[in-house]
């Protein structure tokens, strides 16, 4: 994760709040969720990953639309959280990768980075782009949510997303699905 922001910085975030966004009780988090999911180009997937699931609040969301949804995060404390609150839910699991040099095996029809490239370095974001490239089933759904207002990471949150999106093998198609003053929701779709 060279030039990334460092997991240190999440670690700190996480010991002095259990949910350092407020993701369970935000209105605004809540209404975000609802239009990323309502974004999405099909009714059910197979198989999601979920790239910074933090403590699994769009992870549960997704699990009605998705059969397995992997989640990944590289702090321990927020999987804890994320697997208690999605323990009732069957094919969700999570673990502790550090993205994308830790990429998960397998093949996914839905691939969810929400409000997590911004903390990236351009070097991670081609690597990702590379990852889902490669990890991508036909058909599948790349989604990209980010925040568009001032943040602690490395990038603002429209160049994350183009960066990405960009850096995408060749005959992907892009487009951008909602673009509002706090957030913007892309999707990619492979050849």
């Amino acid at each position: 994760m060279t030039g990334s922001t460092p997991p240190s910085h999440f670690d700190r975030l996480y010991r002095a709040s259990g949910d350092p966004w407020q993701l369970s009780t935000s209105a605004y988090e809540a209404a975000k969720y609802a239009a990323t999911l309502q974004a999405l180009p099909r009714a059910r997937y197979a198989a999601a990953l979920e790239v910074g699931c933090s403590i699994g609040t769009l992870t549960e969301r997704l699990a009605t639309r998705c059969d397995a949804v992997l989640g990944v995060d590289f702090v321990e404390g927020a999987l804890v959280t994320a697997r208690a609150r999605c323990a009732h839910l069957p094919g969700l699991r999570f673990e502790r990768r550090a993205i994308p040099a830790e990429w998960p095996k397998g093949r996914f029809d839905l691939i969810m980075l929400s409000e997590v490239l911004y903390f990236l370095s351009v070097e991670d974001l081609h690597a990702i782009a590379q990852h889902c490239g490669s990890a991508l089933m036909p058909g599948g759904t790349v989604m990209l949510v980010n925040w568009r207002g001032p943040n602690d990471g490395t990038m603002a949150g429209d160049a994350a997303a183009l960066t990405l999106l960009q850096a995408l093998p060749a005959g992907w198609r892009c487009q951008n699905a909602a673009l509002l003053p706090q957030y913007r929701i892309d999707l990619a779709e492979g050849p």
